[in-house]
C-alpha cells in the first residue's frame, strides 16, 4: 500500500483530537497514522465537515454513504479501495495493509 485515505464523520477538527472530551480511540489512531507517516506511507485524513468535496469525488466513498449515509464513516481505503468501514483500524491492521511489521 503506497496511499492511505481517511473519510471521517463531521468533528471540530481535522484529527478530532480536541475539546475536553477527547475520544481516546482517536488520540491512539493518530498516533498509528503518524507511525506509518514515518514508514513512508502516504496519509490523508478528510473530515466530512471541513472537506466535503473529498467525499463526493471518491466513488468508493461516495457509493457507500449512498447506502448508509454517514453511519458508515469513518470509511479507510488503501489505493483507492475501501478496507474498513464504521471502525478505526488498530496498528497491527495498518501495518498488515501496509505490508509493515510493528516491530
Amino acid at each position: 500500500m503506497d496511499r492511505l485515505e481517511i473519510f471521517e464523520p463531521a468533528m471540530c477538527c481535522s484529527s478530532g483530537v480536541c475539546g475536553t472530551n477527547v475520544d481516546q480511540r482517536l488520540v491512539q489512531f493518530t498516533a498509528d497514522l503518524d507511525w506509518l507517516k514515518s514508514r513512508g506511507v502516504k496519509v490523508e485524513r478528510y473530515n466530512l465537515a471541513q472537506q466535503p468535496d473529498k467525499f463526493v469525488q471518491s466513488e468508493p466513498v461516495k457509493n457507500a454513504m449512498a447506502l448508509a449515509d454517514d453511519k458508515c464513516l469513518p470509511i479507510i481505503l488503501a489505493d483507492g479501495r475501501i478496507v474498513a468501514q464504521n471502525t478505526y483500524p488498530d496498528r497491527s491492521t495498518l501495518a498488515r495493509l501496509a505490508g509493515l511489521t510493528t516491530e
